[in-house]
């Protein structure tokens, strides 16, 4: 396999003046960098506001104050090291903490601190769990980025998987497909693995991350025909970003160049407010107008995609903004209240669920289950540096 070049010191991109550099070096030492060469040779270096430079290489905003590491609290999700179940019938299991590169806005971007364990190479407590409870029908193999793994690891998670009767979905969140997606197509073992275990009856699903027309390449159509070629169906959620795609035209190519792909819209989201992220933050009503202007000019295969914030309380969709109210529904919910349907107050510059005045009567903040996860909110914001090993 021809595998692209990794790199993990911005000191290593010379397209970036090394004046810039040196600011940026101390963004890297809160906030993990990597990127590869493939996804850097998409970047037009002559425009500053380039946005799939946005996407991988740090900002200074990074370091202005602003959200938590854990915005979802998502250590209260945690039922045994690795395994989160947040909703009835699905269950996560955090099965690496490695990406093809790292998007600055990243929603989990505490993972990749060297003082949080969170992602476990040893997937058998979560496993155990989910065989243990059969309402799990569906199982999201998540981190990090699962298709980072070696194919004879993904192998025994999904063979394990598959073993477990109730278990009907396998879910694969991956940026793969955007990032290196000669690691699909090039990969005949992945490829036959994929075959052989999405079925007629038990589907695997890949939930891909395009982010901006420009990532649709001729290598990324690839990775996704070679995907759907092993019976795999692809579908896709966006970060809506400011800087990144916040213009109706660009959502609307992406939205439409996914749907003659074949892969389906998913979820458009709004930006959790995870620290570092300030450069990204769009109002809620400012996401909502341009996913609406956007799906205005797609078809009706385009207009399948959901907005929704990812909430501690449970994904919340966005069904309108309109004369300062939101118009909210639960889509999903941690305490089984689907469907709920919720009218708020919607201030201009409110940005998240937590913003809307009254939304505290809706839920309440959740406990966790086991205190074998750290809770990086508690964590200090700068990461800890492991001590080094003394030798006896």
């Amino acid at each position: 396999m021809a595998l692209p070049k990794y790199i993990t010191n911005i000191d290593h991109i010379t397209q970036i003046p090394e004046e810039e550099r040196k600011k940026l070096k101390q963004i890297t030492d809160k906030f993990v960098f990597r990127v590869n060469d493939y996804y850097l040779s998409l970047i037009d270096w002559n425009d500053p506001n380039d946005p799939i430079r946005k996407l991988v290489i740090p900002n200074e905003k990074e370091l202005e104050e602003y959200g938590r590491w854990d915005a979802s609290d998502e250590d209260t999700n945690y039922v045994v090291p690795g395994c989160q179940h947040k909703y009835t019938t699905t269950a996560l299991l955090i099965c690496s903490e490695v990406c093809g590169a790292y998007c600055r806005y990243c929603f989990r971007k505490r993972l990749f601190r060297n003082d949080v364990k969170e992602a476990m190479s040893d997937v058998e407590p979560g496993l155990e769990y989910i065989a243990q409870h059969p309402e799990i029908n569906n199982v999201l193999l998540t981190g990090g980025d699962p298709l980072v793994l070696a194919t004879k690891k993904l192998r025994y998670i999904i063979e394990r998987l598959r073993a477990i009767d109730h278990v009907k979905i396998i879910r694969i969140g991956s940026k793969l497909p955007a990032f290196n997606p000669m690691r699909i197509y090039e990969d005949q073992e992945l490829l036959a693995l994929l075959k052989e275990h999405s079925t007629p009856e038990k589907r695997i699903y890949v939930m891909a991350h395009f982010c901006h027309p420009r990532e649709l390449t001729e290598q990324a159509y690839k990775a996704v025909q070679a995907l759907h070629e092993s019976n795999v169906i692809v579908v896709n959620q966006t970060p809506v970003l400011r800087g990144i795609n916040d213009n109706a035209d660009v959502l609307a190519e992406l939205l439409d160049k996914l749907s003659w792909a074949g892969v389906t819209p998913y979820y458009f989201f709004v930006n959790r407010p995870v620290a570092g992220n300030k450069d990204f933050v769009l109002t809620l009503e400012e996401v909502y107008n341009l996913v609406e202007k956007a799906k205005a000019k797609t078809s009706g295969l385009g207009k399948r995609v959901r907005l929704a914030m990812s909430h501690t309380s449970g994904k919340i969709e966005i069904l309108a903004i309109e004369n300062g109210k939101a118009y909210l529904k639960y889509h999903q919910n941690r305490d089984g209240e689907y469907g709920k349907f919720m009218i708020l107050d919607c201030p201009k510059d409110a940005t998240w669920f937590d913003e809307l005045p009254g939304n505290e009567k809706y839920w309440t903040k959740p406990k966790k289950k086991t205190d074998a996860v750290v809770s990086v909110n508690e964590l200090p914001d700068m990461p800890q540096k492991p001590k080094p090993k003394v030798k006896a």
